[in-house]
């Protein structure tokens, strides 16, 4: 006996060795990934099956792993994978019940057959079940095996880990659970459609009521506080409660696309990596962007609607909205490429004007009917203006863009070159085809609400570009750095002429422009330009902050009429405003090589005391007029922002304060 007793000793000796050489099975644990707000606020979740987040045992409440050792295994820590005397126990507790009421398999018998098992019921499973938790213990410390099963266990309705769970039923992490939160989850494991609160309230509260007898039992706590607890009012989120549920869900499906096809972030890591994704996403903005949208355009109505904002200071896109709908169709508007800007395009055409084509404010062309030659006479070409509305008589540049002017334009693009337009474009964001035509000049060739939101803050920003960025970082299920994104701003156009041309199109919502319908609604400088065209209606804007572009129109191509055409604006108006609601108004900055001086509208030269009219006009320094209206030849610099001398200072000061009350009124 005593032989084969030591050849039984020493057989599994040689067993424990082998194992302890052998490696266990590859678990395939599929963590989900999280995507974060700039607030960092989750906004949307990524996982294929199972839906896990895991946390280290230190960012799990205590509560919650004294609750689950008390009723799955209070002896963890004193067994080594096997509790011989749990088996006892649990043998005699059925045999007094003549039933299965107790279990006694422990956590890493349990954390075995998890990982690495089916739950049949044969004996093969039940040999490789002992096998594996044999080699859990040998390989890991009981913590480790403790945060493992925490992070493992399934608590029902697709939530997996502790941490899932504390989210999906109290909407907290699980490192905050309390005392009478954690016996509720911990009882669900052994039975999910039977004791989830969610689908019966007297089972999980019964079962709790015997986890906190153990925990005191246990001497875990004290019979006090198991009996405060059981006494606790619980506040469950609502089943299928999401604070982000549907929200921005245009930008998280474009995030998504840009991780994986551009960023070449493996779809299969994205969905079971755990990594996470840190956004651009203003949660303040989107919420603004989605009420406006929605309120903006009737219930009934099948037109649809796109708007998208960038922080101008550094691309960060900062809203974004692609169509009214996403649960019915998910096509994203914001990145169209075949809606025609129409005049929104306009400040393109002006801008490099300003820069290249000898133009200042007060260059005029007469607003009437015109045929235009062009291609070396071969060709003409005819605009119109809206219902056809024409001055007849001489316009500057500042009048043209108020009232958005087509003779203007298109004289405007026959002096300067559609070739050097189309470089503006470029360099301001813009890669849409384009071909170098008159009708350039009236956005006729398509241009997404993107590009043009991109371009519109280059102008915001004093012609810098900043590439427009999504993500900021993505990092894996460790903290480990995948991808960190590099801030790319160039000066891409001179900042004096951007800052000229900002001045022009805050005339937009001035008295007489296309935009003045709404400028009760903003309480800040703003500049702009509206677009329509046939089937689209577009406003595009910016302050020093934010640029937006909001499209408007239907799918199809559909004639919109005039009362559709007129709800771009709207939406613009109310999402700018409640965007950036927090935000004190700031005039634009006025950059070195800017000069201000009053002139005479009806002439564009300098306005002197003869001039019955006066207006105070930007200019590029030493492009500003240098004749007044008298005749009289202006000598020397003329002054920065306050006119000439001719110009009295309180009648200066005025004009800036009637542009600040328009600013700052109620």
């Amino acid at each position: 006996m005593a032989a084969a007793g030591l050849i039984g000793l020493a057989l599994l000796i040689v067993l424990l060795l082998y194992l302890r050489t052998q490696a266990l099975p590859v678990a395939s644990i599929s963590q989900t990934s999280e995507m974060f707000d700039l607030q960092g606020n989750v906004i949307d979740t990524f996982h294929t099956g199972e839906n896990r987040r895991s946390v280290s045992l230190a960012d799990i409440s205590p509560y919650a792993v004294q609750a689950t050792l008390a009723i799955e295994d209070r002896r963890f820590y004193d067994h080594n994978g096997f509790d011989l005397r749990g088996v006892a126990r649990a043998a005699l507790v059925n045999l007094e019940h003549l039933s299965n009421k107790q279990g006694a398999s422990t956590l890493t018998q349990q954390l075995a057959r998890n990982l690495y098992l089916t739950h049949e019921k044969t004996w093969t499973r039940k040999l490789k079940e002992a096998v594996y938790t044999v080699q859990l213990e040998m390989k890991y410390s009981k913590d480790e095996i403790l945060n493992l099963y925490m992070n493992q266990i399934y608590y029902g309705h697709g939530a997996y880990g502790i941490e899932t769970a504390a989210d999906y039923y109290f909407g907290k992490p699980a490192k905050e659970l309390t005392l009478a939160e954690s016996a509720m989850l911990a009882g669900i494991p052994k039975g999910p459609k039977y004791y989830s609160p969610f689908l019966d309230m007297k089972n999980a509260k019964d079962r709790q009521r015997t986890i906190l007898l153990a925990m005191a039992e246990q001497g875990m706590i004290t019979r006090e506080q198991a009996d405060r607890a059981y006494a606790e009012l619980l506040h469950f989120r609502k089943p299928g409660e999401d604070a982000e549920e549907g929200f921005a869900p245009y930008f998280r499906d474009y995030v998504r696309s840009v991780a994986i096809e551009r960023l070449g972030i493996d779809e299969r890591l994205l969905n079971e990596g755990g990594i996470r994704i840190y956004t651009t996403l203003d949660p303040v903005a989107q919420r603004a962007a989605e009420e406006a949208v929605n309120a903006g355009i009737p219930d009934k109505s099948e037109q649809q609607a796109a708007l998208v904002a960038i922080d101008p200071r550094n691309g960060y896109i900062k809203a974004m909205v692609g169509g009214r709908d996403y649960q019915t169709n998910q096509y994203n508007r914001v990145f169209a490429d075949s809606r025609q800007p129409g005049s929104s395009f306009k400040p393109i055409l002006y801008l490099t004007a300003l820069a290249e084509g000898g133009m200042t404010p007060v260059t005029r062309f007469k607003s009437e009917p015109t045929t235009f030659t062009y291609d070396e006479g071969r060709k003409t070409y005819k605009p119109r203006n809206f219902n056809d509305k024409y001055a007849h008589d001489y316009i500057d540049m500042r009048q043209a863009i108020a009232s958005s002017d087509n003779i203007y334009a298109v004289n405007t693009i026959m002096s300067v070159g559609p070739e050097k337009v189309i470089e503006t474009a470029r360099k301001l964001g813009i890669d849409s085809p384009m071909q170098p035509v008159p009708s350039l000049a009236l956005g006729t060739f398509p241009v997404s609400p993107f590009e043009m939101a991109s371009a519109f803050g280059t102008l915001a920003a004093g012609g810098k570009h900043a590439e427009p960025v999504a993500i900021l970082r993505i990092e894996d299920r460790k903290g480990n750095i995948l991808y960190e994104a590099e801030p790319k701003v160039e000066q891409v156009v001179d900042a004096a002429h951007a800052y000229v041309l900002t001045s022009l199109m805050e005339s937009v919502f001035d008295n007489g422009g296309t935009g003045y319908r709404v400028s009760a609604a903003i309480k800040r400088p703003v500049a702009g330009k509206t677009g329509t065209t046939a089937t689209d209606a577009w406003l595009v804007g910016y302050t020093p902050e934010l640029a937006t572009a909001v499209w408007v129109g239907y799918d199809k191509g559909r004639t919109i009429t005039p009362t559709e055409a007129h709800r771009a604006a709207p939406i613009f108006a109310s999402f700018m405003e409640k965007a950036l609601e927090a935000v004190p108004p700031k005039l634009f900055p006025m950059p070195d090589g800017v000069v201000s001086v009053y002139i005479d509208p009806a002439s564009g030269k300098l306005a002197d005391a003869t001039c019955p009219e006066k207006r105070l006009e930007t200019f590029v320094r030493g492009t500003e007029p240098t004749e007044t209206c008298g005749g009289h030849e202006t000598r020397g610099d003329t002054p920065d922002a306050g006119g000439q001398d001719t110009a009295p200072a309180a009648e200066r000061r005025r004009s800036w304060l009637d542009q600040l009350r328009r600013w700052w009124r109620d």
